[in-house]
């Protein structure tokens, strides 16, 4: 066995991979830029050799600067996690030169599959099933165009060496073709070095179902079920879970040998993912293969128990496969949630900044659930513009799928995360959605759902109610601290009175609060009680409460008057009154917003590539204004409406922070 690996990644996977070659008894080296250099992966790893400065062009995909961290280091082999060098044939090759084991597959492999235009032509020859598409190279958008049009809108169009949603655009006419061409290639290059585009159908209303592959160097090669990863925004996965709702198990066998078949006849090795689209009446199309590690492994790991990083080290070392076909049992159900530094109430816009607070759930493994928490971050840390917006993976294992699902509820509402923007309220609201409950999801789950984007959730009357009485006990907590701090210590518990009116978000709920040792009954205005307990001080950003029975999981911080709280991706400011506060609080006016209609605000960290106006130019409502850059994805401004030009404040190169002026319009 190896004794010592390099990890030719960042972030999570690079912690994900060390975690397990610690578990094996092998040394670890991590590589890093001028970014990352107090990273979580790093501090992990035994060793740690700088590459150059934060651009992934310059440091983390520049092939020299990973072999001489090898030659200094004597690494024996290297895993590349995913993204970066995971799929390059040139660095499995210049590996392969240096006489250093790669952890994944052959470079004939890679050149086949990783490349989205080849492996489609290999899987039609192999009589896979294909989405109608145009394999060949494409030179600019009129061409694009043409193409479009022979194979019918709308169609998809992506980078051949893409990946993660990365250089991927949905075209319904020729406008979008056009446009989504460039910004493509351009995010092809940025992120790939390589701007090689084609073209397909994209088939409305489907599912993404993916199949997990394990192959060894000695002809083996089996399957470890499927994925279903159909909640998807901008084609970048977000919720993922195995198995799929939607499958029976003859689907769930034809997809998986299928999957197998097309590997070997590649000469697969290695942890590899199959690609499927999934129509209503479960026809599946082959749509691409992963020749490395996906993101959303862990779901199989909880499901079959197999680590899938051990395996992909062991098959490297030219062991063969200890676990053949039969092997392989489907054990209860997993979620994952991708936690984004993205702000959902900004259209999901990259957020970057310093994480003052960084609280995951506690990890747990038992007969009954199952917790865990990828990460490559800590609490002070630094999420950067410079990679991928995502920094963590949330996991969770249950006997059924509507206890997997319950425990991510749980697990989520207990994620503390303060300083950037970031996903937990969404995903939250998914986890309670009534389709994404029933398992009736698209790809288009995100966009139909949400056409409008996303502006936090409204509870009903039976939750409001639960968080109202929760308010009422825990500001009665801390009025009463309140006053022993103050000095007033005698007799504190007449100072505090029992009659309070509850604000959340313009609604009142007036209400009695009468407290024991063992809690406090909270009874509203028409004669409904609720009993809540809990052992929340006041300064606990997380208060964890039990309502008439049932666990409420708040995140709480203070305001003037009240709470901030938070809960099942629901943001609420709750005020607690005294009636005779109540009164006067109602005939408070209301702060007016500051009116930036005439002005385009930068909506996120970013670096401005293109402006497509002058000034005195009349503009209309969607065209584009600018395209703004941040985390390797390309961001396309547009109009709102008819209005002219009068200055523009901002040029290509400039980086820009939140809410800048980019231009001004009369």
């Amino acid at each position: 066995m190896f004794k010592k690996i390099l990890i030719a990644n960042r972030g999570e996977i690079a912690c994900r991979v060390i975690k397990t070659a610690r578990k094996m008894g092998i040394a670890t080296v991590a590589v890093y830029s001028d970014a990352d250099k107090t990273a979580l992966h790093v501090s992990m790893a035994d060793e740690a050799v700088h590459i150059g400065p934060p651009p992934a062009n310059q440091s983390y995909i520049v092939i020299d600067r990973i072999i001489e961290a090898i030659r200094k280091t004597g690494a024996q082999a290297v895993h590349p996690g995913y993204g970066f060098l995971s799929e390059n044939p040139k660095f499995a090759q210049a590996l392969e030169a240096e006489g250093v084991a790669f952890v994944g597959p052959p470079v004939k492999a890679i050149e086949a599959m990783g490349d989205k235009i080849t492996s489609k032509k290999i899987a039609q020859e192999a009589g896979v099933s294909t989405v109608p598409g145009y394999m060949g190279l494409i030179e600019d958008a009129e061409e694009a165009v043409r193409i479009s049009r022979d194979i019918g809108y709308p169609v998809m169009i992506k980078a051949s060496a893409g990946g993660g949603g990365k250089g991927m655009r949905i075209a319904w006419d020729d406008d979008e073709a056009r446009q989504g061409f460039q910004s493509s290639k351009n995010e092809a290059a940025s992120s790939f070095g390589d701007d090689r585009i084609f073209i397909e159908k994209f088939v409305t209303q489907p599912r993404h179902i993916e199949i997990q592959v394990l192959a060894d160097q000695h002809g083996n090669c089996i399957y470890l079920g499927e994925r279903e990863c159909s909640i998807q925004r901008r084609n970048q996965k977000v919720i993922e879970e195995a198995p799929s709702p939607f499958l029976d198990e003859a689907t769930r066998k034809a997809m998986g040998e299928q999957a197998v078949a097309l590997a070997q006849a590649v000469g697969y090795t290695s942890a590899g993912t199959v690609e499927f689209i999934v129509d209503g009446e479960k026809n599946f199309y082959f749509l691409e293969m992963n020749t490395r590690l996906q993101v959303e492994h862990p779901v199989t790991e909880l499901i079959t128990g197999i680590d899938l990083v051990e395996q992909m080290i062991r098959v490297a070392n030219g062991e063969p496969l200890s676990i053949a076909q039969q092997d392989v049992k489907l054990n209860g159900w997993a979620m994952e949630s991708r936690l984004y530094a993205e702000d959902p109430y900004r259209n999901f816009l990259p957020s970057i900044g310093r994480l003052t607070r960084y609280r995951p759930p506690k990890e747990l493994a038992n007969g009954t659930g199952v917790v865990r928490n990828d990460t490559g971050v800590f609490e002070g840390g630094e999420i950067s513009m410079f990679y991928d917006p995502m920094i963590a993976k949330l996991c969770t294992w249950g006997p059924t799928r509507s206890e997997a699902i319950e425990g991510m509820r749980v697990a989520l509402d207990s994620f503390e995360v303060e300083g950037i923007g970031h996903n937990l309220p969404f995903l939250s609201a998914v986890m309670d959605h009534p389709k994404f409950v029933a398992g009736d999801m698209t790809t288009a789950f995100i966009a139909e759902e949400y056409p409008e984007g996303f502006d936090g959730v409204t509870l009903g009357q039976v939750e409001l109610r639960r968080v109202a009485a929760s308010a009422a006990a825990m500001h009665r907590v801390a009025e009463i601290r309140r006053t022993r701090v103050s000095g007033r210590m005698d007799n504190h518990e007449r100072k505090v009175g029992r009659d309070w009116v509850v604000w959340i978000d313009g609604e009142g709920f007036a209400c009695t609060v009468d407290a024991d040792r063992e809690g406090a009954t909270v009874t509203f205005g028409d004669g409904t009680a609720h009993r809540v307990a809990s052992d929340w001080t006041p300064g606990q950003p997380l208060a964890v409460l039990d309502v008439d029975g049932a666990p409420l999981i708040l995140k709480v911080g203070k305001m003037t008057g009240g709470f901030r709280i938070r809960t099942r991706g629901a943001d609420l400011r709750v005020h607690v009154f005294s009636p005779r506060q109540a009164e006067l609080a109602a005939l408070m006016p209301e702060k007016q917003e500051a009116d930036t209609s005439k002005l385009l605000l930068c909506p996120m960290p970013g670096l401005i590539v293109k402006i497509d106006v002058e000034e005195g130019q009349e503009v209309q409502e969607g065209q584009p204004l600018c395209t703004v850059e941040a985390m390797k994805m390309e961001n396309i401004l547009r109009a709102e409406r008819k209005a002219v030009v009068s200055k523009i404040n901002a040029g290509p190169g400039d980086s820009l922070a939140v809410d800048e002026v980019i231009m001004e319009f009369e």
